[in-house]
């Protein structure tokens, strides 16, 4: 059996960017929002602030009704895989296509 390497990416942060949601020609829905992440992380035994915006895809029925509820400012933690953002891009944008999609609450800090 041949490695795969690792492509997971889980992230918390803010809706930058409410959903748009739209349809493939087979009616499969695909929406596109942005997450925007902060928080302080240790490089080299320093602190680092880390600040960025993200976009996110969700694709399938699955999420429809998360992404549904989605609103700007609100706290999400999203888990998936990394993927160019166009395949015609010459850039190296990348895009996380959601593989789920939580609604965050204080108790879940």
């Amino acid at each position: 059996m041949t490695d795969v390497p690792a492509n997971v990416l889980v992230i918390e942060g803010l809706v930058a960017q409410p959903p748009e949601t739209r349809f493939s020609p087979a009616g499969i829905p695909l929406s596109r929002f942005a997450i925007e992440h902060r928080s302080i992380c240790e490089e080299a035994g320093l602190p680092r602030e880390v600040q960025f915006r993200l976009a996110v895809v969700a694709t399938g029925e699955g999420l429809r009704p998360c992404v549904a509820a989605l609103h700007v400012g609100q706290r999400i933690r999203v888990q998936g895989f990394l993927a160019r953002a166009g395949y015609r891009s010459a850039e190296h944008s990348l895009v996380l296509h959601a593989q789920s999609i939580k609604i965050l609450h204080d108790a879940d800090r």
